[in-house]
C-alpha cells in the first residue's frame, strides 16, 4: 500500500533510492536474486533445475507460500498467530478422524474440519479483542491446546498417533480432488512428446511424463497470493487491513471496524492453515499428530524476509510469497547441492536475524525516528 505510506504525515521526504528502499517486496527480490544465482552455481548439475527439480522446490515452496499469505495478512492487521503448526496438525487429523474412524464422506470431513479450524480462528481473534491480551500469548495457548487435541484424540480412539486409509475413503470423492488433483496432465504428455522434459524408460508407466501434472498444493498456493494481493492493493477492505495494523485508536477514529478485521484475519489464517494440512493428507493420504511442527514460525519469517513490519501496518503478500520462495528453494538447494540438510535451520536463523535488522531500519525511514 505504497500510496498510503507516502502519504503518511509521519513519512519525510526522501530520496527516490530510500523511496525504493522501503517497498515491501525489495528484500524478497533480492534474496530470491541471490538464493537462485548461488545455486544456479553450485547446483545446475545436480538436476535441480531440470522439470522434477523444478517441480520439487516449486511444492515446498507452495507449501510455505500458502500459510505465509495468512500470516502477513494477520501482522499487517497487526496480530501473530503461533497456534498455525498446531492447527496445521489438528486439521490434518480430524479429516482422519471423520473419514477413516468414523466412516464420513470425506467431503463432509473436510467441510466440518473447515469450519471447525476457522471457529478456532475466530475464537482466538475474539479472546485476543475482547480482554486485550496480546496476540501471542492468546495464540501460544491454543498451539499447545491444539497440539495436545491432535495427540489425543487419535491415541484414545485408534490407539495411535498416524491415521492412514484416507486415500482410500476419498476415493471417487467429489471434493478430494481439488485438494489432493493435479492439473495439466495432457501438457505434460505434450512436453514429452517433443522431449523437453523425461519420460520413464521402465516399468509400468515406461514411456508416460516423469511429471503428472501440477498438484493441486501450488495451484492453491497462487490463487492465495493472488486473492490476498488484490484484496490488499485494490479494496477498501485491504485499507482497513493496513489501517488497523497501523494506529488501531486513529483507525477506530475514522470508523474502520477494527475489532472485526482483526477476528476476520485470524480466521482467514485458520483458512490457509487448513488448506495446507487438508492438501497434505490428501497428498500422503494419512495424518499424523507431529505434522506442521514449527511451521507457525517458517510462516513468519517468510512474512519478515518478504518485507512486512513486525509492529503491523505493513508488508505485501506478494514479498511473503517471494520469502516463501527462498525457503522451498534453499530446503531442496541444500540437498541438490549435497550441503548437510540440518543446515537449513541454521539459514532460517541467519535470514530471520537480518530481515529484522532491516525491517527496523525500514521503518525507522518510514517513521522518521533515529
Amino acid at each position: 500500500m505504497s500510496d498510503t505510506a507516502t502519504g503518511d504525515e509521519r513519512v519525510k521526504e526522501m530520496s527516490g533510492f530510500r523511496k525504493a528502499l522501503i517497498r515491501p517486496e525489495l528484500g524478497g527480490i533480492v534474496g530470491t536474486v541471490a538464493v537462485f544465482t548461488f545455486f544456479l552455481l553450485f547446483a545446475a548439475d545436480s538436476g535441480m533445475f531440470n522439470a522434477q527439480g523444478i517441480m520439487n522446490w516449486s511444492t515446498v515452496s507452495a507449501q510455505f507460500m500458502i500459510i505465509a499469505v495468512g500470516a502477513c495478512m494477520l501482522m499487517i492487521a497487526g496480530e501473530f498467530d503461533l497456534s498455525v503448526g498446531s492447527m496445521i496438525g489438528f486439521a490434518g487429523m480430524s479429516i482422519a478422524i471423520f473419514s477413516v474412524t468414523l466412516g464420513w464422506p470425506v467431503w463432509m470431513a473436510i467441510l466440518t474440519t473447515f469450519a471447525l479450524c476457522i471457529s478456532i480462528g475466530a475464537l482466538n481473534g475474539y479472546i485476543v479483542i475482547k480482554t486485550g491480551l496480546p496476540s501471542f500469548i492468546v495464540t501460544l495457548a491454543a498451539l499447545f491446546i491444539l497440539r495436545g487435541f491432535t495427540i489425543f484424540f487419535p491415541q484414545t480412539i485408534e490407539r495411535r498417533t498416524i491415521i492412514g486409509g484416507i486415500d482410500d475413503a476419498a476415493e471417487g470423492d467429489w471434493l478430494a480432488p481439488i485438494f489432493g488433483g493435479e492439473i495439466g496432465q495432457p501438457i505434460f504428455v505434450w512436453l514429452a512428446d517433443l522431449g523437453l522434459i523425461d519420460v520413464f524408460e521402465r516399468g509400468n508407466r515406461a514411456g508416460e511424463p516423469v511429471i503428472d501434472g501440477i498438484p493441486m498444493l501450488i495451484v492453491w498456493a497462487i490463487a492465495l497470493v493472488i486473492f490476498g494481493h488484490i484484496v490488499l492493493t485494490r479494496t477498501r477492505f485491504g485499507n482497513w487491513i493496513f489501517a488497523a495494523g497501523g494506529d488501531a485508536q486513529a483507525a477506530r477514529y475514522v470508523g474502520v471496524p477494527v475489532n472485526r478485521v482483526k477476528i476476520l484475519m485470524f480466521m482467514f489464517t485458520a483458512f490457509c492453515a487448513t488448506v495446507f494440512a487438508t492438501c497434505q493428507v490428501m497428498e500422503f493420504g494419512s495424518a499424523g499428530a507431529d505434522r506442521g511442527v514449527l511451521k507457525e514460525f517458517e510462516a513468519i519469517i517468510a512474512v519478515v524476509i518478504g518485507g512486512a513490519l513486525l509492529t503491523g501496518g505493513y508488508g505485501s503478500v506478494v514479498g511473503a510469497a517471494l520469502g516463501a520462495l527462498i525457503f522451498g528453494v534453499v530446503q531442496q538447494g541444500l540437498f541438490f547441492a549435497g550441503v548437510e540438510s540440518s543446515l537449513f535451520r541454521v539459514f532460517l536463523g541467519v535470514i530471520l536475524l537480518f530481515a529484522v535488522i532491516l525491517n527496523t531500519y525500514i521503518r525507522r525511514i518510514i517513521t522518521g525516528e533515529r
